[in-house]
């Protein structure tokens, strides 16, 4: 795919620029979004993917057209899927919801300089070392295995138990009050760090292993870096207003771990398929490329959507008529504007 300089310069211009305007709007006014806000900044969001994916298919040809869509259909519901764990993360440390946009906002930054730094290894590995196909492949089926596993389990998940947060909170003199994103300051002569850089250390942490799963996956439906960093930035921007759009209808969609669970096998297997059809392992086939049918672009791409729309509408066809998920987010005076968690100093 033949990107100019100029293109590269004009979309991590204009993604910083968004980035940077939606920080100085949260900064200046910390609240809990509107539907109406929402809804519009979602609208739009999901509107410029879809027009960049009509002017990489006319632009550059129906093939890498087709990888974007399928790349950001792909990343957005793995997007989806970990803001369940954000909204357990900031239910166990008690985010006021007036400070959570701005606890979200700094997470979608750390999440795309980790996505940035993962996609440059992998793309340097995957030009130098072809066999890494093999690796992508394998951990993503994997992957599928252990989300199969984690639905069928009763086991909650406790993200804010993460070892490096345990450190932090351990060896930090964490204080009890929120004073939106200012991080620490000094308290009858100590100085005090607000429980706001804990939260901030959690989604770091928690950014890194959703990295570790979404990089192999977009890898395996295109291998254009210009693709796999514009598909990553268009799937984290409007997650925080789909955040508190969705809330707690997230809850509904039972059935979404199955489905990317489903999504990760099926890209591992083209992986594994492609690593074969370019082989050089010597102990394969004598270091030979094995004859082995691809799975095209297209083929993916409506594989995605069938999964994506089959565990949806099963989702809530399960979940209509019972009272269990009928629960929605809390309302903004449900929680302290100032209390954060009681944490032991």
């Amino acid at each position: 795919m033949d990107v100019s300089t100029l293109e590269w310069t004009i979309t991590i211009a204009v993604t910083v620029g968004v980035l940077i305007f939606d920080v100085i709007v949260i900064a200046r006014d910390p609240h809990e979004p509107s539907m109406k806000e929402c809804a519009i900044a979602l609208c739009f969001y999901i509107g410029a993917a879809v027009i960049f994916g009509m002017w990489t298919l006319l632009y550059h040809g129906h093939d890498y057209g087709i990888e974007f869509y399928a790349g950001w259909l792909t990343e957005y519901s793995l997007s989806i899927d970990n803001l369940f764990v954000f909204i357990i993360l900031m239910s166990a440390l008690k985010v006021p919801r007036k400070y959570q946009q701005e606890a979200l906002m700094v997470g979608i930054i750390l999440a795309l300089i980790f996505r940035g730094i993962f996609i440059a290894v992998g793309y340097t590995l995957i030009e130098n070392f072809s066999f890494v196909f093999y690796i992508f492949g394998a951990f993503l089926v994997y992957t599928a295995y252990t989300l199969v596993k984690s639905y069928t389990s009763d086991e909650e998940e406790h993200p804010e138990d993460n070892i490096v947060v345990k450190f932090a909170q351990r060896h930090m003199n964490v204080g009890t009050e929120y004073r939106g994103l200012k991080l620490w300051w000094v308290e009858n002569g100590t100085r005090v760090v607000s429980p706001i850089l804990i939260v901030i250390i959690a989604l770091g942490v928690t950014d890194i292993l959703f990295a570790l799963d979404s990089i192999p996956a977009i890898f395996g439906i295109t291998q254009e870096p210009y693709l796999v960093f514009t598909a990553n930035v268009f799937a984290l921007m409007g997650l925080r207003q789909l955040y508190f759009l969705l809330g707690g209808l997230l809850k509904k969609l039972v059935y979404l771990s199955l489905g990317l669970s489903f999504i990760l096998a099926f890209i591992g297997v083209k992986l594994v398929l492609h690593a074969l059809h370019e082989n050089e392992l010597p102990f394969i086939n004598g270091g030979e490329h094995v004859k082995v049918p691809e799975i095209s672009s297209l083929l993916s791409l409506g594989v995605i959507i069938a999964t994506l729309v089959i565990t949806a509408v099963a989702s809530l066809l399960k979940t209509r008529n019972d009272p269990e998920y009928a629960t929605v987010a809390p309302d903004a005076d449900d929680v302290d504007d100032t209390e954060g968690p009681d944490w032991k100093r």
